[in-house]
């Protein structure tokens, strides 16, 4: 009894909201001009009312460095395309089901009022609705720009003070434009159901064609849609496919009724499956054959306060904004990372070792991959976080990044005066005389004279700047990094962009320099770069240039600054190169032109690094367990079909590195390193190595020769 006397209340109110504007408004004297002649008395304040028209909400698309598109965000999934771009079968289709005397009458129809009144009233319900297509456009105007549940609701109220007030915005929509830009309006802005938002996304959606190509059983079938999207929407069920069917039977028969086809044409085309394709539609980051690089650019725009003053702001100018987001992603370079990871970790595996790749001097990500696929399937072993990434950027706590911390204290060292000979003499095991033997940024005691710090294979004796890290020794750079200053490595660290994953401060403690500290690929790689650049550390960056939908273009600069003084970069970058020759990665080899790099490996091997660079590219990779890499380590483990007893640095980051930069850097002449400063680093000062008792002994006056160097470790 409700429902029924709800039914006839409504009727009720239709027919008064339809005798009221009936006298209000007087047919046009004119067709296709779009004038309303209001002869209303002046109390009934029928007069047209400006529409707030807010842009549409656009898909975005982000395109690599060539231009190619590689994802896309949006909130509605919309293309705008002008009215010339819609085949004249599909404006032919939507005016004959949802206004045939759209070019005759003005903002309201009021022959198609009384019509649509006197069926409802004949059959007891609302069966038919006497909307114009410009109230339609109305609606959906309002609908679109409602940011609450209340707004929604307000234009969707089935009231006459609503239809009023659509009926005042329509008659000021009338005066402002011509017929054909309304329909064009009204097609771009109109729901199809399936998650297309206007006539372009439902052809793709729909029948994976253009709504220039639509054919007459297409158009009607999209025509047809408009009128309960959600019921016909063929992306649900049969029976949905169904409905939506019969409703495309019902736009034809109209067609042929108003002899804008032949009954022969309508029966052809009935005769027609429905055809729906159900073409993906482009997605974000899940989606995109670099998802990684993606979550890297959707956060960088949401965290960004140069892409708008809020999060909300943020997210519109993403979601809604219409644009074209051109990176720095390379697709060569890209490629380069993923199949060297893919040679030597399998996706199945526990540990995930991932990659990025960033350009001295920009500060440009030019790729970023990992070994395991993004998503959510946990028996797969998928990812659903930026493995590569800071939290900041859609990552996790990232993983210790052991020894590639080293070149912080070596940095430090050189920046206050020592040479590259100079040196210290250590045993296998080093324990800080003082609790004031270390003190952080703060100034606290930090120093703990009770916990030893030992070498992996021995080490002991007397070790320059340049054997001590070609030989990763841990005792060593304990001792240098007490000896320049805790605080100051870490300020060295800092200038160079390293912060750690999660976003907590820096644990700073003595054992800083052997990469207690939680990191990411981006931020390592990105520091390494900085050296690569002589000392210029650029923000990463990701994004180049954006065009907004009205083709107005913005282009992004490097942001950078000199952290590190040009000569310190040179004599770091010396003696990391001997890394290759003399050091830790001696066993795997150079890529064919100047590098430099630092293995990185942490206790026990929970984790494991390689970072390097050339002056035209920097890289770092890292591996290790996401379940937990404190339990479980990289001990007698089989990774991409290979047995290890032990993961260093050199064991598998290292050779990804390596791969990488060759088939990256292939056709890139190659840049060599700024020569040393040999009068201001050469040789050796106030550490020179001591003489041996039996006889004198000169220091080199230049970076030691293989000869120099006894023992290799990480």
């Amino acid at each position: 009894m409700g429902s029924r006397m709800s039914s006839m209340a409504r009727l009720a109110a239709a027919a008064t909201a339809a005798g009221v504007v009936a006298a209000a408004i007087a047919l046009p004297a004119v067709g296709g001009t779009g004038a309303v002649f209001v002869s209303a008395s002046e109390e009934l304040g029928i007069k047209p009312e400006e529409l707030k028209e807010p842009p549409l909400a656009e898909r975005t698309t982000v395109l690599d460095a060539e231009g190619n598109p590689i994802a896309w965000f949006y909130e509605e999934y919309r293309e705008n395309v002008k009215l010339d771009q819609m085949a004249d079968i599909m404006k032919t289709a939507i005016i004959s089901i949802e206004d045939y005397r759209f070019y005759e009458h003005g903002a309201i129809d009021i022959e198609g009022t009384m019509r649509a009144l006197a069926k409802n009233l004949a059959t007891g319900r609302v069966a038919q609705g006497g909307s114009s297509i410009t109230q339609q456009y109305v609606k959906q105007v309002l609908l679109n720009s409602a940011t609450t549940e209340k707004e929604k609701n307000a234009a969707l109220e089935a009231s006459y003070g609503r239809k009023l007030k659509e009926l005042r915005y329509a008659m000021a929509v009338e005066e402002k434009y011509t017929k054909d830009q309304i329909l064009e309006k009204y097609l771009n802005i109109a729901y199809f159901g399936a998650g297309a938002y206007g006539v372009e996304a439902a052809a793709k959606r729909f029948f994976g064609v253009t709504a220039s190509e639509l054919s007459l059983p297409q158009a009607a079938t999209l025509a047809g849609a408009v009128q309960d999207p959600n019921a016909t929407d063929p992306n649900l069920s049969k029976d949905h496919r169904d409905r939506l069917l019969n409703r495309r039977n019902v736009v034809l028969d109209r067609m042929a009724e108003l002899k804008k086809i032949t009954p022969e044409q309508a029966a052809e085309a009935k005769k027609t499956k429905l055809g729906f394709k159900g073409t993906p539609i482009p997605g974000g980051c899940g989606s995109s054959d670099y998802p990684y690089f993606c979550m890297y650019v959707r956060n960088e725009v949401l965290s960004n306060p140069a892409f708008g003053k809020t999060k909300t702001a943020r997210e519109q100018f993403l979601n809604r904004g219409g644009l074209n987001i051109q990176t720095t992603l390379d697709p060569k370079m890209q490629k380069a990372a993923e199949q060297a990871i893919k040679k030597h970790v399998f996706a199945g595996d526990n540990p995930v070792a991932s990659e990025a790749l960033v350009e001295p001097g920009t500060g440009a990500i030019k790729a970023m991959a990992a070994s395991r696929e993004y998503g959510t399937n946990k028996r797969k072993k998928e990812m659903s976080y930026n493995v590569v990434a800071d939290a900041v950027h859609g990552g996790g706590v990232g993983f210790q990044a052991g020894s590639t911390f080293k070149t912080f204290t070596l940095l430090t060292a050189l920046k206050e005066g020592m040479k590259i000979n100079d040196g210290l003499s250590v045993g296998s095991g080093y324990r800080a005389p003082y609790y004031s033997s270390f003190k952080n940024c703060k100034g606290e005691n930090i120093g703990d004279p009770t916990h030893t710090v030992t070498n992996d294979e021995g080490g002991g004796g007397f070790k320059t700047l340049a054997t001590g890290t070609w030989e990763s020794v841990n005792t060593f750079f304990v001792a240098l990094e007490q000896k320049v200053g805790l605080c100051d490595t870490v300020k060295t660290a800092k200038s160079l962009g390293i912060k750690r994953s999660d976003g907590l401060p820096l644990q700073e403690y003595e054992t800083f320099t052997l990469g207690i500290n939680e990191m990411d690929p981006v931020t390592v790689a990105n520091a390494y770069a900085a050296i690569g650049a002589r000392g210029k550390y650029c923000r990463p960056m990701v994004i180049t240039k954006i065009t907004d939908r009205d083709g107005k273009v913005t282009n992004y600069q490097p942001k950078c600054k000199q952290a590190i003084d040009p000569g310190v970069a040179d004599a770091a970058a010396d003696i990391l190169s001997g890394v290759f020759t003399k050091g830790t990665m001696s066993g795997v080899g150079g890529i064919g032109r100047p590098a430099a790099g630092k293995t990185g490996t942490t206790d026990a091997q929970a984790t494991a690094w390689f970072a390097g660079f050339t002056p035209d590219l920097a890289g770092a990779v890292s591996i290790g367990d996401p379940r937990g890499s404190q339990n479980y380590k990289l001990n007698n483990i089989t990774i991409g079909g290979q047995y290890y007893s032990s993961v260093f640095g050199s064991s598998i980051p290292g050779p990804i590195w390596k791969d990488t930069m060759i088939n990256a850097l292939k056709g890139v002449p190659a840049t060599d390193f700024h020569p040393v400063d040999t009068a201001r680093f050469g040789g050796c000062g106030s550490s020179c190595r001591p003489a041996p008792p039996e006889r004198d002994q000169e220091e080199p006056t230049g970076p030691l020769d293989e000869a120099d160097v006894t023992t290799v470790l990480e």
